[in-house]
C-alpha cells in the first residue's frame, strides 16, 4: 500500500493527464488482466486495462466500414450482457 506522501506525489504529477481508477474485480478478470499484460509485453493490470480499451475502440472503428468486424462486436456485447454476473461485481 502507497503512502499518502507518494499518492499525493503521483496525483500532483500526472493531475493534468491522468486520474486514478480503483476498481474491485473478480479475481478471474485480475487474472486474465495479467494473462493479457504477458501476452501482450504489457507493464502491468494498469497498462493491459488501457490496452482492452484500445483494441475495443479499434474494434468500433473497424466496425463502422466492415460487417464481420461489426458482427464481432454485437456478438461479444450480447455474450458479455448475457453472463454479465460472471464478469462484474
Amino acid at each position: 500500500m502507497t503512502t499518502a506522501k507518494s499518492q499525493k506525489k503521483w496525483r500532483d504529477k500526472h493531475r493534468l493527464v491522468k486520474t486514478q481508477l480503483n476498481v474491485m474485480a473478480r479475481k478471474a478478470v485480475h487474472g486474465e488482466l495479467d494473462r493479457l499484460a504477458e501476452s501482450f509485453a504489457l507493464r502491468g493490470k494498469g497498462e493491459a486495462v488501457s490496452f482492452a480499451v484500445f483494441m475495443t475502440q479499434a474494434l468500433h472503428q473497424r466496425a463502422e466500414f466492415n460487417s464481420e468486424a461489426a458482427r464481432m462486436l454485437d456478438d461479444f456485447a450480447a455474450a458479455f450482457h448475457r453472463d454479465r454476473d460472471l464478469y462484474s461485481n
